[in-house]
């Protein structure tokens, strides 16, 4: 109900700045005693006898904050109480970078899409590495999605990747090899088996803890390419992230066709669900999820095309913080 209060405002502001009110308020929030104590009791109880391990990390629940929401690990200490039952922050790059030019960031309310452009704005590993040692370790799992520096050579991107890995390994419970978002140069590039096999080898060779290295996935590949992409991951990695955002504009009004950047939400959710029952039939791999997913109906499809766990983040922005454990009320009914 309050969120219906506050939605109209949040809306009025274009959506980065919506998001930068909302993650400053968090992060006060982080910072104060019983903060999130409050927060847990104003979004409702969380049902029981959703506790899932998979790539042998327990989650007290399937539902988890896809990356993107908290690139740089700001709230950590607050998110577990709107019940997730996992976390996934970043795309956080070796070197900090701002990004792309604003504005970069586009509600689409008539689709519940959002098309976003961010470019990996990040602080850099070192920043966040930093961050993270000097906070409470995270009530949930937490997960750490690696991106890339732009205007980096492909030649260069398996030791980038390596070293930002590196950096991070003490503080994630798995770990997302990000080479398909569609906002840096080249990247998706990597998706290319080759290059694919050199960026995976290079993060297992640094991997001395033997971290769940994911993979994840873009949803505009043509099948032989997601098959051979899926195939390299079986033999370099511990899972699938599917999928990330899409070039496509299937599903949205025809003035947003020429909108550079990557879709998410509703349009998204057909694909990402053939997308994953796709890769179940291929691996037995564990996947994440994502894409599409603003309900109970939504995560037990998902779930039944052959995901493990599932991830949201547009639907947070259209159904608020409360949408989190009605979800999961709806998922364990």
């Amino acid at each position: 109900m309050l969120y219906d209060l506050v939605k109209p405002v949040l809306f009025s502001l274009d959506a980065e700045t919506a998001h930068d009110e909302v993650s400053g308020l968090m992060s006060l929030l982080a910072a104060l005693p019983g903060a999130a104590l409050l927060l847990s009791a104003l979004t409702g109880p969380e049902p029981k006898g959703l506790e899932k391990t998979v790539f042998g990390v327990r989650f007290p629940n399937p539902l988890g904050l896809a990356a993107g929401f908290d690139k740089d690990g700001r709230l950590i200490p607050v998110l577990p109480a709107l019940g997730f039952g996992f976390l996934e922050i970043g795309s956080v790059t070796l070197e900090p970078q701002p990004g792309n030019p604003k504005p970069r960031m586009f509600r689409l309310p008539e689709s519940r899409a959002v098309i976003n452009r961010m470019g990996f704005n990040s602080e850099g590993a070192r920043a966040v590495a930093r961050r993270l040692a000097d906070a409470p370790k995270s009530a949930v799992p937490l997960g750490i999605n690696l991106g890339l520096n732009k205007g980096v050579e492909a030649a260069q991107a398996p030791s980038r990747y390596a070293r930002t890995f590196r950096i991070l390994a003490a503080h994630g419970d798995y770990f997302v090899v990000n080479v398909s978002s569609p906002n840096t140069p080249g990247l998706r590039d990597l998706q290319k088996v080759e290059d694919l096999a050199a960026v995976l080898g290079a993060v297992q060779d640094a991997n001395a803890a033997r971290k769940p290295v994911l993979l994840k996935l873009a949803p505009d590949l043509a099948d032989r390419d997601f098959a051979a992409a899926v195939e390299t991951a079986e033999k370099l990695a511990q899972g699938l992230v599917v999928s990330n955002t899409t070039v496509s504009r299937d599903g949205v009004d025809a003035k947003w066709r020429d909108e550079a950047g990557g879709l998410s939400g509703a349009p998204l959710k057909a694909r990402a669900n053939e997308l994953t029952r796709k890769a179940r039939s291929m691996t037995k791999l564990p996947i994440i999820g994502v894409g599409g997913i603003e309900n109970g109906d939504d995560a037990k499809e998902r779930l039944a095309s052959g995901a493990d766990l599932v991830q949201i983040y547009t639907g947070l922005v259209y159904g608020g913080p409360a949408c989190v454990k009605k979800l999961l009320r709806e998922l364990a009914a």
